[in-house]
């Protein structure tokens, strides 16, 4: 099992599904023949805790802990033997093993439940629709919760199974605090860590051990990991990156921080990696390193070999899911949300469609940054050809697109694509609500295999959408979730209060647009984040347009992203958070949607100047489509029946066909003049999507006219072809 770069993702991530880095670094070291292992420690961690003798040295710390013990953590104790004889069926019941608990789970008399199952009184509302073994999925997270809850209390304040240590990470502008942690005797957390990295460097013996670091809750552990390799393996080299790295250390200057890492790299990984594997193997110099901070004469040193370019999204290889503990993952529903419960339930593949962002323009967003500022979209097929080559290695046929934006011209020729292989796939994404997100365009996407998009809507204010250059109104983002929410994919949207200038009048007016969204049906899902201002995002360097001011304009020696503000002419927008975060809970039910909006807050707010019907009234505008000659004109249904009659009306006869459409869900019959009818039918054979030719709106006009058809326009845009993509004619 030896390989040259060991590729860890530390404590912790998600459970459910492998975190992404690793498996693209792997893909891209296989296209240069440079071996890798990959592992993630956070779901080993979990495992070697979360089973019979992990409880049971759990509970020996818990009864040894030198504090009096909480009434909660008390109860947990003397229910020991419940949960130790309880966990390995209930994790082999959240790795899809034993599906028949969830009868047991359900009855509320087989798990001992602590204070998280407090708030699980009424669950019929959430799981009414939804079955047993969501119901049994969310308890048992409840009992993991519990179980959390008691290891913070008792053996380690830093646990968090997706946020470990989480408050020592983020925007620590000094490092000393995390130092003075990591000079403490190892935490039980620790312990099982170190166990695991132990075994793993046993046998894998590398050159090079790459530690990927996304969020600051895999920061600490991170540390410890190239802390106890440099101790136990001095030849070994350690390097860190990720997103955290990305856009946390960019300034980074702290000596101490290269006690744990030779090398920290920023940005895309591929480059910097395979050069540092060159340098290591002694055929690079350090000074053809790419985007890389080392130790030099004791100083933090940034070198970046403008010479070496970077890969292309072709160049990069597929994403190679290898190594993983694949059918060990463990799908939880902690939160009772639509799209929360898709992060954290189930399997899923993760790819990317295009580099960067299409849009590039949003005043909150890093920007200036690579990762978002280089856009290049990869080509449908060498995205179907990865699906295909995942499918394959992994067996599971979700796919989760971690774009920061997915282009919808790529989503549309992705679905193409993938209807024309036949792929049978569920996938999800991030996407911009914009126009271009047509009826007939989601029902292609759905068509597809796309089960739900998630995108900003930020604060649903038409001044503030403006001043953060989303290029988006609430009237348009209504008009895309109807077009969404009617082909049959859920849409969660990303919410945002505290932006500078917003004042109290604009934070109401936005509950109320959300309020309008959830009550016509068209949004199901939604999250409310208090707006942070970040050092690489316009608000952050020209802070002075946006009317704050930074608290503080020291630059840290260590982490340098996120930047105390004051807004200089906004509202005290933190007291709003609580009663936002309500009101949605209950709207995303279907509760209190008429209810007014003062009963969520504990203060004095303004009245909406929101018109009741808004939304209403802009789901009630038409759309304003115009369909250019060159659409692309496409057929996903089945090839129709005909039976041909003839009409009479007043002496007059009129020759004939009716043709029906069987879909998945209805049949569809159409009449239509017998010429019309039987070019039609001809047509719906070359237009159909299995084809390698597409036809734009244009040559379908002239194959019309060609038969020597009159009034194509009459003919198309009028009943009823213009109904026929309900069973799969669409413009796009």
């Amino acid at each position: 099992m030896s390989a040259s770069v060991f590729l860890i993702t530390p404590p912790f991530t998600q459970l459910n599904t492998p975190y992404p880095a690793t498996a693209y670094l792997k893909g891209f070291l296989n296209t240069k023949n440079i071996t890798a292992f990959q592992a993630d420690l956070g779901i080993e961690v979990t495992l070697a805790l979360f089973c019979k003798q992990g409880l049971q040295r759990l509970f020996v710390k818990v009864e040894n802990a030198p504090n009096p013990l909480s009434e909660n953590a008390a109860r947990i104790l003397a229910l020991k033997d419940d949960y130790i004889s309880t966990i390995d069926a209930v994790i082999l019941f959240l790795q899809g093993k034993n599906a028949t608990l969830a009868h047991l789970i359900c009855k509320r008399d087989f798990l001992p439940e602590a204070s998280r199952f407090a708030q699980t009184d009424d669950l019929n509302w959430a799981f009414g629709t939804m079955g047993t073994q969501d119901k049994a999925k969310h308890l048992a997270t409840m009992y993991l919760e519990d179980l959390s809850d008691l290891i913070m209390e008792c053996v380690d304040v830093h646990f968090g199974f997706s946020r470990y240590a989480e408050r020592l990470g983020r925007s620590a502008n000094s490092f000393d605090e995390l130092y003075t942690a990591l000079q403490q005797p190892y935490t039980f957390i620790d312990e099982i860590l170190i166990d695991i990295l132990k075994k793993h460097m046993a046998e894998v013996q590398p050159k090079l051990v790459a530690v990927s670091v996304p969020f600051p809750g895999n920061l600490y552990t991170s540390l410890r990991c190239g802390q106890w390799i440099k101790e136990n393996y001095p030849a070994v080299k350690v390097a860190m990156g990720g997103g955290f790295a990305n856009t946390e250390l960019r300034s980074l200057s702290d000596t101490r921080v290269f006690e744990f890492f030779d090398f920290i790299t920023l940005d895309d990984g591929e480059a910097p990696i395979e050069n540092l594997v060159a340098y290591i193997e002694g055929t690079k110099t350090i000074v053809e390193l790419k985007r890389t901070f080392t130790l030099i004469n004791n100083t933090v040193t940034y070198i970046n070999n403008k010479a070496c370019a970077d890969y292309k999204q072709g160049q990069v290889g597929t994403p190679d899911y290898s190594d993983f503990l694949l059918d060990k993952y463990i799908s939880a529903i902690e939160v009772v949300n639509p799209m929360h419960s898709l992060w954290s339930d189930g399997r899923w593949n993760k790819l990317t469609m295009a580099h960067g962002c299409y849009w590039g323009k949003c005043t909150f967003c890093d920007i200036s940054l690579d990762y978002i500022k280089l856009y290049e979209p990869a080509a449908a097929q060498l995205l179907c050809d990865r699906m295909e080559t995942i499918i394959a290695q992994t067996g599971e046929n979700g796919f989760h697109f971690v774009d920061e934006a997915a282009p919808p011209a790529l989503m549309r020729a992705l679905a193409l694509e993938i209807l024309k292989r036949k792929l049978t796939v569920s996938w999800w994404t991030n996407v911009r609500f914009e126009k271009s997100f047509t009826k007939d365009l989601c029902l292609l996407l759905k068509a597809s295999g796309c089960i739900a998009v998630s995108g900003g809507l930020e604060v649903a204010s038409d001044r503030l959408l403006a001043l953060i250059d989303k290029g988006i109104t609430v009237a348009q983002v209504a008009r895309v979730n109807r077009n969404f929410t009617e082909a049959g994919i859920m849409v969660h949207a990303y919410l945002m209060y505290g932006f500078p200038t917003q004042t109290a009048q604009e934070t109401i007016d936005s509950l109320e647009m959300v309020r309008q969204l959830f009550k016509l049906g068209v949004l199901q899902s939604a999250f409310w984040h208090l707006f942070t201002m970040t050092a690489h995002s316009p608000v952050g360097l020209h802070p002075e347009k946006y009317q704050v001011k930074k608290q503080t304009e020291a630059i840290g020696t260590f982490a340098n992203n996120d930047i105390a503000h004051i807004d200089l002419t906004g509202a005290d927008h933190e007291t709003f958070g609580f009663g936002l975060k309500k009101s949605l809970f209950n709207f995303m039910h279907g509760l209190c949607l008429d209810d007014p909006l003062n009963k969520w807050f504990e203060f004095k707010v303004p009245k909406t100047k929101v018109a009741p019907d808004y939304i209403a009234n802009a789901l009630n505008e038409p759309e304003d489509v115009l369909y250019k000659p060159n659409a692309k004109i496409v057929w996903l249904g089945n090839k129709p029946t005909a039976e041909h009659f003839v009409k009479s009306k007043k002496g007059n006869h009129w020759p004939m066909v009716s043709l029906t459409f069987q879909s998945k869900k209805e049949t569809l019959n159409i009449k239509l003049d017998e010429a019309q009818g039987l070019w039609f039918k001809d047509m719906l054979e070359k237009l159909s999507v299995a084809n390698l030719k597409t036809y734009t709106l244009q040559e379908v006009k002239a194959s019309y006219e060609a038969a020597g058809l009159e009034d194509f326009e009459l003919f198309w845009d009028n009943k009823p072809i213009s109904t026929m993509n309900k069973v799969g004619l669409l413009r796009l």
